[in-house]
Parts: C-alpha cells; sequence; structure tokens
C-alpha cells in the first residue's frame, strides 16, 4: 500500500475561474526530481481521493507547490479549489515520473512543450540549474485557450528571471512564447501548429527542430501528447520508453483531469 503523508496549506491563489494554485508545507524526508509528480487528495465521504499531480516547485525550495484545474463536479478538484490556507491535503510519501532531464541524451536546446497545467512541471525545471548546465538554450512554448489561462506561467517566468541566484543565466538561456488558440494575441495556434508550420521559429528568429542537437520534453493534454508524438516521430526523434533509458524527448502521462 502506498505511504501517504498530511501537509498543511500555506497560501492558495485563484488566476482565474478555472485555474487555481496553492502550497504546502514539505516534510524534510520528501526528496524528488524537477519534474515529477506525487499523488496529492483528500479524504471525501469517508473515502481517500487522490489524483497525479506535477511539482510545480523547485526541488530545493521549502514548500511544495501545485497548479489545478477546476473541473465541474469533479471528484478532487471541485473540493480541493475550495480549500483554504491552514487547512490539510495528503500527499504521497515517493515521487515519480517520466518527464526528467536524465532521460534525455546530450544536446544544444532544449524544447519544453506544455498545454495548459501541463506547464506545472516546468514550472520547476525552469528553476533548476542542471537544464541550464546541460542545455545552451531553453524554449519553453505554452498553449492555452485564453489569455487569462496564462497567468500564472507569466508569474512564475518573471519569478524566475528576477531570481537572485539564476536570474541573470535564465534571462540569457530561457526563451518563452506563450500561444493561445481562441482570441487574439501577440501569438496565436496550437502548440503543434506553430512548431509543424514554422511560426515558432519565424517568430524566434531561430532554426527549426533538428534531432541531432535538439531534446524535448512535453506535458499536457492525451490530445496534445499523442499529437506532439506524432509529430517528433515523423522527424525521427526517439522516445524515452521508460525511466531511466534515454532519448530525444520525454513525456508525462498523468494528467490531473478531475
Amino acid at each position: 500500500m502506498a505511504k501517504f503523508m498530511t501537509a498543511t496549506v500555506t497560501n492558495v491563489r485563484h488566476w482565474s475561474d478555472k485555474l487555481f494554485s496553492f502550497t504546502t508545507t514539505r516534510e524534510p524526508s520528501l526528496r524528488f526530481e524537477n519534474g515529477q509528480f506525487i499523488m496529492v487528495g483528500m479524504d471525501v465521504d469517508g473515502r481517500r481521493v487522490v489524483r497525479a499531480y506535477s511539482i510545480a516547485s523547485a526541488n530545493h525550495e521549502d514548500e511544495l507547490e501545485f497548479y489545478s484545474i477546476k473541473v465541474p463536479n469533479g471528484p478532487l478538484t471541485s473540493r480541493l479549489k475550495e480549500i483554504r490556507a491552514g487547512e490539510t491535503v495528503i500527499l504521497s510519501a515517493k515521487p515519480t515520473g517520466t518527464l526528467v532531464i536524465r532521460d534525455l541524451r546530450p544536446g544544444r536546446r532544449l524544447f519544453m512543450l506544455a498545454t495548459g497545467t501541463g506547464f506545472a512541471p516546468f514550472a520547476s525545471l525552469i528553476r533548476d540549474p542542471e537544464v541550464y548546465d546541460r542545455f545552451e538554450q531553453v524554449i519553453l512554448v505554452r498553449g492555452a485557450r485564453h489569455i487569462t489561462d496564462l497567468a500564472y506561467g507569466d508569474a512564475i517566468v518573471a519569478k524566475v528571471r528576477e531570481d537572485e541566484y539564476m536570474g541573470e543565466i535564465v534571462r540569457e538561456r530561457l526563451v518563452d512564447y506563450p500561444t493561445v488558440t481562441r482570441e487574439p494575441f501577440v501569438h496565436t495556434g496550437r502548440v503543434t501548429g506553430v512548431i509543424e508550420s514554422g511560426k515558432l521559429f519565424a517568430d524566434l528568429g531561430i532554426a527549426p527542430l533538428d534531432r541531432q542537437s535538439d531534446r524535448v520534453m512535453i506535458c499536457g493534454s492525451k490530445a496534445m501528447l499523442t499529437d506532439c508524438c506524432t509529430m517528433l516521430d515523423g522527424r525521427g526523434f526517439e522516445v524515452s520508453d521508460r525511466i531511466g533509458s534515454p532519448g530525444d524527448y520525454v513525456i508525462e502521462r498523468a494528467f490531473v483531469d478531475s
């Protein structure tokens, strides 16, 4: 049986009517790699309800942060969205996941492709010094339906760029490309669309994807994962098919939808 621990909520912020984030206390014994997830849950009507949540905070931080969608009538999020500071949640004691940089082959550029709350693990990874040690440039592509859905990611990117210790290297190496699909914005289109059309590369003034030097991390809805995998497979990229087996790209299959 999986082991769980209790954590106290320290802060909650609602970014829109659909999205919120919250932070909790962190047990000193909890260790994780940036990009991993744990199970988060609550006891509801006498039963334990848990879902996989990527850890949005970096592994060197004292608290844990999570980013969530509000699903109408969702078994967990319909309760979790009402939580307040001082209340408690249940966390699994053993983080896991396939969205880790150790399972990427060496490369020059790292593309991080996210939609919706799939941005959460990248909120952790862009704060990881090892990412910038391994890659010369990090291109973060954040897809959303509406501009308001980008608010959390905007705040995280701004925060890490101003970080006292990492800010300088992040400002030099991290390229942020938010794009929306349902209203006018500086960048519009689906994540796969802006890549396949060449719009992403034209807008940023960078070379197209190159399997020899580029590596990719992907997190989003099941449909987005399927589309991205099809696109990369068609270009000759090889997926890391299991933990500990390096590939040209990695995906995370755990995605909160309830």
